[in-house]
């Protein structure tokens, strides 16, 4: 099922919802120049859109006035929204697909409370049983994939709005609560919480230990607003909230990446996705390396199968000409290359400098952001080798030690990376030691790479290979 791309019939934000402005869009505490969003963007505050605006960098809109500036906040990405209030729970039926884990259904039949909920058999060996005041079971009588499931889920739900959850998560009591109120904004059609890991008194094994701290459904500690091409990209199907007006159903066709392509979709059509980490659903992580690396492998095949039908939007490396120009420059380590990349690096903060006019501090925030820019793409660069591009980057290796010896080094520098930011900024729990969480960081992304590469010779195409490079 996939239904016609059409957008919200209106972006008119009720009275008394609010708007936080990001605290790290605001330079020097001054709310006149905000810089953020994704894409980066500067936005100054006329005096009469900072007399709308609490001290604290809060809007609640009450009149026209008021709410347009929060629509305009909102939609940069620079603001943040702060519902006071939402649809209520009853407006609301779960959605389970299941295959052959009837544990996991008794396990949310016992915490769903009164929600309604319906759930749908996808061709379990065994029959799954679901019984209950307010629960539905649909059997389908062949396995269609958890796409197919899902529709036929929300096709007999008779509310507005439907939560899907997969069988082997479990909510945390309010995540609901927390995530309908999103909904009061009408240009949402999506909201996803954050998927973690399930509580281990001993903290598993360092199987699921990393799975816990790196999993590839757990999207961060960072509330934002989902858009392809940025930094948070899509939200996982595992666990999101739909609005039923804007769910232009998955496409049924795919059984890997359905839920990266509702998102793209949902937002080319005009309506927002959102993601607020504040809710959680606990999720059963794979506990068999085994297990683990063969599911990693096939969510990159899904990769060929979203560049066949997003185009660029899924390529495995995005940047301008002139940075990656720039990191291909410090990746030689000869003095030409680094000279070439001192020069870009000029030109770019030169550029950025100029684009920041009447920014306080513009000097400082433009080298500051060429300088996030240039580490950005040695990571880019060095995940791309590693993880999209590894049959290529061993077959070089093979027959040019220089080469070799740079890989070697951006597989460590890489994986410390990763290891800083998931265990140390982010602390996710429960904590891994650097060795290892690189070994297993390096085995998953040789999985998810065979993945996408037998993805590229199904399809006979090389676009999920492809890097979009922009002028």
């Amino acid at each position: 099922m996939s239904a016609p791309a059409t957008g919200p019939a209106t972006d008119v934000l009720p009275d008394g919802f609010q708007v936080q402005i990001d605290q790290s869009c605001v330079r020097r505490r001054d709310l006149r120049y905000l810089v953020g969003g994704s894409p980066t963007r500067v936005l100054k505050l006329s005096d009469a859109a900072l007399g709308m605006t609490s001290a604290d960098g809060r809007i609640a809109v009450h009149d026209p006035a008021t709410r347009s500036l929060a629509r305009t906040l909102l939609d940069s990405g620079i603001g943040l929204p702060r519902p006071m209030g939402g649809p209520a729970h009853d407006s609301v039926t779960i959605v389970i697909p299941v295959r052959d884990n009837q544990a996991g259904i008794d396990t949310l039949l016992r915490a769903r409370g009164a929600t309604r909920m319906i759930v749908v058999d996808d061709g379990s060996a065994t029959p799954i049983h679901a019984e209950g005041e307010g629960v539905t079971l649909i059997r389908l009588p062949e396995n269609r994939g958890p796409a197919a499931a899902r529709n036929a889920g929300l096709a007999a739900a008779a509310t507005d709005f439907v939560a899907f959850l997969d069988s082997d998560t479990v909510p945390t009591r309010d995540w609901l609560t927390m995530l309908l109120g999103h909904f009061s904004d009408p240009k949402v059609a999506i909201v996803a919480p954050r998927i973690v890991g399930r509580r281990r008194p001993s903290g598993g094994s360092v199987v699921s230990r990393y799975a816990n701290a790196h999993s590839s459904l757990d999207m961060g500690p960072r509330e934002a607003m989902v858009a392809s091409g940025t930094a948070l990209a899509y939200v996982p199907s595992a666990a999101m909230v739909v609005r039923r007006e804007g769910f232009l159903g998955f496409d049924e066709s795919l059984r890997v990446a359905e839920d990266v392509d509702l998102c793209w979709r949902t937002q080319h059509a005009g309506w927002r996705v959102y993601y607020d980490p504040v809710a959680k659903v606990r999720h059963d992580h794979r506990e068999s390396l085994s297990e683990l690396l063969d599911r990693h492998r096939y969510y990159g095949t899904g990769a060929a199968e979203l560049a066949a039908r997003h185009g660029p939007v899924a390529a495995p490396v995005m940047s301008t000409v002139p940075m990656a120009a720039a990191v291909i420059g410090l990746l030689t380590r000869t003095r030409l290359g680094l000279l070439i990349s001192a020069i870009l690096a000029l030109h770019s903060i030169y550029r950025t400098r100029n684009a920041l006019e009447g920014v306080p501090g513009r000097e400082m925030m433009a080298a500051g952001f060429v300088g996030r820019g240039l580490a950005f793409g040695l990571l880019q660069a060095a995940q791309a080798l590693l993880r999209h591009y590894w049959p290529v980057t061993l077959v070089v290796s093979l027959f040019w030690s220089r080469f070799r010896n740079l890989v070697w080094q951006l597989a460590i520098a890489e994986g410390i990376a990763t290891w800083v930011r998931v265990q140390l900024l982010e602390s996710r729990a429960p904590a891994m030691g650097p060795v290892g969480f690189l070994l297993m960081h390096r085995l998953d992304d040789l999985a998810y790479g065979t993945g996408l590469w037998q993805g590229v010779v199904k399809q006979a195409s090389p676009s999920a290979l492809r890097p979009m490079l922009r002028l």
